[in-house]
């Protein structure tokens, strides 16, 4: 099929929730082209995990493994461009106009972007993240366990007592203690002490940080240095969500309803989003953004959009 060809779905984005989308509508022999831009959340990770038969296993060789085994399906195509711009037709129809300027049909869109994360204003985050900064403890900390210690970094979406003790309490089952960094948040170092008061093996510390960086040797760990000029701390890994945006200008360009979180808003349980026509998987429609969910999410919303676009065939028969 050529640009001016009509798709039953376009997907955007060519991650694992893209992949999951496109695996489940081949099964009912529906067309679907995937935009993969190449650019993927997980890229810096060596290994992951919580995924059966895949587990402690490179994440790039799980989506060449699952492109490879697309290819049995001839109405599963993929480019490796990005999309840049997406519109809804007055038929109810949608284009899309990817990177070399080329525009493709469809009748749904189904947006497995990922998403954009907006590190805090720390130097040397960019350096250590998903190396020894990480978001969730299902995915990494594991291989750490039984080191002396460990720190959460109470900023973002980790600026409460609630949610900073929630952090501490998973990384204190793999390292033998746990510090709060508040990075000069002196109010919430007071709430979140008085929450793990009586619990020995938690710390809060309130110093303002001037910078992260990352140890040297095979025992990879982040260092931390403090604006005051005080002793430097080590953690065998920080924990830390950054805030996050769904990739792209599609909200923008259809007018997508977002969660306070940045996420596309979508209804159970296919993920259609507040325009008719498209829906959200993986990462940027949910606050677990981890590879187990978007392969989840992306079985589910192709099953849906599959049952979707079989109830319009039958009604123009």
């Amino acid at each position: 099929m050529e640009g001016g060809a009509m798709f039953d779905v376009l997907i955007i984005g060519g991650g694992f929730s893209g992949l999951s989308v496109a695996a489940t509508l081949a099964r009912q022999s529906h067309t679907a082209l995937i935009f993969d831009s190449g650019s993927y959340r997980n890229a810096r990770s060596n290994h992951m995990h919580i995924m059966p038969t895949w587990d402690h296993k490179d994440p790039e060789q799980f989506r060449t493994t699952a492109r490879s085994e697309l290819e049995m399906y001839d109405t599963i195509q993929i480019r490796q461009v990005e999309v840049k711009g997406l519109r809804k037709t007055d038929e109810g129809l949608f284009e899309a106009t990817d990177a070399t300027g080329e525009v493709w049909r469809g009748r749904k869109v189904v947006l497995a972007t990922g998403v954009e994360d907006q590190y805090p204003d720390i130097q040397g985050y960019d350096e250590c993240w998903a190396r020894a900064i990480y978001h969730c403890l299902f995915c990494h900390g594991y291989e750490q366990r039984g080191a002396e210690s460990a720190g959460i970094l109470a900023v973002d979406l980790i600026a409460s007592a609630q949610k900073a003790r929630q952090m501490a309490r998973m990384a204190s089952s793999l390292v033998r203690s746990v510090t709060i960094y508040t990075n000069a948040n002196k109010g919430l170092a007071e709430q979140i002490a008085a929450a793990l008061q009586g619990f020995e093996h938690y710390c809060v510390d309130d110093r303002a940080i001037s910078k992260l960086s990352l140890t040297a040797g095979s025992d990879q760990s982040v260092k931390i240095s403090f604006k005051d000029g005080s002793e430097e701390k080590r953690e065998a890994f920080l924990v830390h969500s950054p805030i996050t945006r769904a990739k792209g200008p599609f909200a923008q360009q259809l007018g997508l309803e977002l969660t306070p979180t940045g996420d596309y808003a979508v209804l159970p349980p296919f993920n259609a989003t507040s325009v008719n026509g498209v829906y959200a998987v993986g990462d940027c429609m949910t606050m677990f953004k981890v590879a187990t969910n978007a392969v989840a999410s992306g079985s589910m919303t192709g099953a849906g959009v599959s049952g979707k676009l079989h109830e319009e065939q039958e009604q123009q028969d």
